[in-house]
C-alpha cells in the first residue's frame, strides 16, 4: 500500500497546495513542515512554470514570483530532500509536461523517488497520452494522479478504471481560483467513479471556506485547497506561516466533524 493510500485509510484528507519557492525556498520548506503539523495529510507542491494553463491569476502570479527569484526544479528537489529530514508527510508534485520533458522524464521520476515524492499531477497530459509518463512513474514508484472534470463525461469511468492513489476531482469549469459556490456536478462525477472503482476522490478548484470544506467532505474523501492559501502567501510573504497554520487547523477541523 502506498503512502497516499494510507492517508485515505485514516479518514478524510486535507490537501493544501503551494507553489514551491514562493516567497522563497526556505519559507516553502518551513511551511510544508508546519502545514503537516497543522494537520495537512498530503501536500501538493507546484513547480513554477511560465505557462501554467490550469491556473488562475493568484497561482499564476505565484509562479511568476518564484521564477523571478530563480527557483528551478533542482532547487525544489533539494528543498524536498531537506523537508524529508524532519517530516514524512506525503508530497505530490503538480506540474506540467514541459518542465518534466525538459528535465528529462526518467531523470525527473528518479529524482522524485530519491527525495520521497509520492506522486505527480500533470494537468496538460490527457488520459489518452498518459503512457508518455506512466512507465517512468511505475519504474520509480511514483503515483500518477488522474484528474476528472465536469467535461470528462463518458470518459470518467475509463479514467477511474485505470486511476491510482486518488482521483483529483475538478469541481467546476475553468482555471483554479476561489469560488463562492461549487458545482453540484461533482457529486455525480464521484458517484460514477465509485461505481467503477473503489478509489479515493478529492475535490479541488475553488474551495476556500470552512463551510465549503464541510459541504464537500460529505460527498468526497478529501478536499484540495490552493488559491486561498497562495493568496495568504502573496499577502504575508515570509510571515505567512502562522496564518496558514491556523487556516489549515480550522479547515481540517471541518473535515473531522
Amino acid at each position: 500500500m502506498s503512502n497516499i493510500e494510507k492517508v485515505f485509510n485514516k479518514g478524510k484528507a486535507f490537501i493544501p497546495f503551494i507553489t514551491a519557492g514562493d516567497p522563497s525556498m526556505e519559507t516553502t520548506i518551513n511551511l510544508v513542515i508546519e502545514m503537516a503539523n497543522a494537520g495537512a495529510d498530503i501536500i501538493e507542491l507546484g513547480i513554477p512554470f511560465s505557462d501554467p494553463v490550469a491556473e488562475g491569476p493568484v497561482i499564476e502570479e505565484a509562479h511568476i514570483r518564484a521564477l523571478s527569484r530563480g527557483i528551478t526544479t533542482d532547487i525544489i528537489f533539494d528543498g524536498i530532500e531537506e523537508i524529508r529530514k524532519t517530516c514524512d508527510v506525503p508530497i505530490v508534485i503538480m506540474t506540467y509536461a514541459n518542465p518534466i520533458f525538459t528535465y528529462g522524464t526518467k531523470k525527473f521520476m528518479k529524482r522524485c523517488q530519491e527525495v520521497g515524492v509520492a506522486g505527480v499531477i500533470v494537468p496538460d497530459i490527457p488520459f489518452e497520452e498518459r503512457e508518455e509518463l506512466l512507465p517512468f512513474c511505475r519504474d520509480y514508484n511514483v503515483t500518477m494522479i488522474s484528474m476528472i472534470a465536469p467535461t470528462s463525461k463518458e470518459r470518467i469511468r475509463m479514467i477511474a478504471k485505470e486511476a491510482e492513489g486518488f482521483i483529483y476531482c475538478v469541481s467546476s469549469l475553468g482555471v483554479t481560483g476561489v469560488r463562492k459556490s461549487i458545482s453540484n456536478e461533482v457529486e455525480e462525477m464521484i458517484s460514477l467513479v465509485k461505481e467503477e472503482k473503489d478509489i479515493p476522490c478529492a475535490i479541488g478548484f475553488g474551495l476556500s471556506t470552512p463551510e465549503q470544506a464541510a459541504q464537500m467532505a460529505k460527498i468526497s474523501d478529501g478536499i484540495i485547497v490552493g488559491s486561498a492559501i497562495v493568496q495568504m502567501i502573496a499577502e504575508h510573504g515570509d510571515d505567512c506561516i502562522s496564518h496558514i497554520f491556523n487556516y489549515i487547523k480550522e479547515m481540517k477541523k471541518m473535515l473531522i466533524n
